[in-house]
């Protein structure tokens, strides 16, 4: 039953995408952003009880909405546009099937230390063809997040992720750690909606700014 319900979440999934296809325009890179954790997967609880799952797609929804308000919107999907539940290995699946260019799991940190704070961003451990523009956009986050929003730096990092792992040999692929949900500043950030606005400005700047260097380097 387990099974055969992750299959109609997937399948559910990539009618929803089929859905919007049409609107696409063909010389834009396709990006993936995996929204993480949903459905009974809460993922890291915060103070006030805040949940990722909660933050992460507030955050997805308005990158979304401020995208569709650009003069030339970029081509971006989700990997779910509700509290559901997707497997990980359902997501890195979708983003093969779409034929994604860029996959970017979105997330947030906890930490049993109150005190710990900032932004990471991770790459996949092993080398692939696009482990040079997964770094490449790696950094470029690291940088927009810690010069524009004010984040502490906590460095791009290496690491096995299932998410990581799964996509690095197909696309470039990164995933984001947006702060601490157990720092008292950083919930706060997370329970003012305004900032999520903010961090999308951010988010869709900093792919823009370096579009022409993935048309060159992706073609």
């Amino acid at each position: 039953m387990k099974n055969v319900l992750k299959n109609v979440s997937l399948a559910i999934l990539l009618l929803n995408m089929c859905l919007v296809f049409g609107q696409e325009i063909s010389a834009q890179k396709r990006i993936l952003i995996d929204v993480g954790h949903g459905g009974k997967d809460g993922g890291a609880i915060g103070i006030n009880k805040i949940q990722e799952k909660d933050i992460i797609m507030d955050i997805a929804n308005a990158i979304l909405k401020l995208n569709k308000e650009l003069e030339k919107p970029l081509d971006i999907y989700l990997t779910r546009y509700k509290d559901t539940l997707i497997s990980l290995s359902d997501r890195t699946k979708l983003a093969k099937v779409i034929k994604a260019d860029v996959f970017i799991s979105l997330h947030c940190n906890h930490s049993d230390n109150p005190n710990a704070r900032g932004v990471e961003v991770y790459v996949a451990n092993t080398l692939s063809q696009y482990s040079k523009e997964a770094a490449w956009l790696a950094f470029e986050f690291h940088t927009s997040f810690k010069r524009q929003l004010g984040f502490e730096s906590r460095g791009v990092k290496f690491a096995n992720f299932q998410v990581l792992r799964e996509t690095i040999d197909f696309f470039p692929s990164v995933l984001l750690e947006l702060g601490f949900l157990s720092n008292t500043d950083e919930s706060k950030y997370y329970q003012n909606s305004e900032n999520f606005v903010v961090m999308a400005k951010v988010f869709l700047e900093c792919l823009n700014k370096n579009f022409k260097y993935y048309g060159r380097a992706w073609n």
